[in-house]
Parts: C-alpha cells; structure tokens; sequence
C-alpha cells in the first residue's frame, strides 16, 4: 500500500500532458534560438529566397513579399537578440516543466502566470488582428488552439493546485 502522496502522483495525467506541452515548448524555443544565431551572419536575403524555393512557394505573393521585405532589414545584432531572447524564453518552459514533474508548487504557479499572461494577447490577437481582416483559417486555427491550451492549463492548475502539490506545502 503506497503513501497519499504517491497515490496523488500517479492520477494526474492532465498534469504529464502539461509537461510534455512545457518540455516541448522548451525544445522548439531553444531550436529556433538555435537556429537564429546560426543564421545571424548569412546573407538572410539569400536564405530566406533558397528557404522560398525549397518549399516551392510563390516569392511574388504578398505575404512572401512582405516578409522578404522584413528578413532584409534584419541586422545581425537584431538577429543575436532574438536568438537571445528566444533562449531565455524557452528557459522558462523548461524550468516550469521540470518543476512540474517534482511537483514543486512554485511551478505550477508560474505554469498559471506565463499561460494567463497570454490569454489576453491572444483574444486581442483573434478579435483585432485575425477577424477583421480577410480569413486567414490556418492562423485563426492555431490561435483558437493555443489560446485553449493556456486555458485549459490556467483552469486544471488552478483546480488541482492543493491536490497535485499538497506534499510540498507546509
């Protein structure tokens, strides 16, 4: 017969799937700053045209233009802060999703404060920036997933703070 504690431990697979989300997360970031700095002092014009033609899509189209337009005004500086920022960022999913799996209760309460603080930038996001404009079904997509992801980690955590990080509370 195991402990209330390790019984606690064993029934939260809400809480796993969190963390793989958190530990993901973590990995995407840390390979996109990866991949930034690596990129910080190539020709991004160049790359961005060869990156274009590997996926076989039209330059000429507007959002391809436009974003061409951005890439070739990137310096390299900007590019090493990004890198820098992204980095540090994806430093956040991995110390939330480690402290997760030990049941630290400071964790679930910065996996609580990171996910709420972009629940607001992403309905901002769908209502001014998305809806008005012309459908973009792919972006609207992700969004409405992302935005339910963080509300659904806000929500669980909140309810199951006391249960999953009982044995760290004094």
């Amino acid at each position: 017969m195991g402990t209330e504690t390790e019984l606690v431990k064993k029934r939260a697979p809400t809480l796993y799937a969190i963390i793989a989300i958190k530990l993901l997360k973590g990995l995407l970031f840390v390979t996109l700053a990866v991949v930034a700095y690596t990129l910080s002092d190539n020709d991004l014009p160049a790359e961005y045209r060869h990156f274009l033609t590997h996926l076989r899509v039209n330059p000429e189209r507007r959002f391809w233009a436009d974003l061409a337009v951005r890439v070739g005004q990137l310096s390299e500086a900007n590019v090493l802060w990004a890198a820098a920022g992204t980095l540090v960022y994806s430093m956040f999913s991995w110390v939330e999703g480690v402290g997760l799996i030990f049941r630290v209760s400071w964790a679930g309460w910065l996996a609580i404060g990171e996910s709420a603080f972009f629940i607001p930038i992403e309905i901002y996001e769908l209502v001014h920036r998305t809806l008005p404009e012309r459908p973009r079904p792919g972006h609207t997509v992700m969004l409405l997933v992302i935005l339910g992801l963080n509300i659904l980690i806000v929500w669980y955590l909140l309810q199951n703070r006391h249960r999953l990080f009982r044995h760290h509370q004094h």
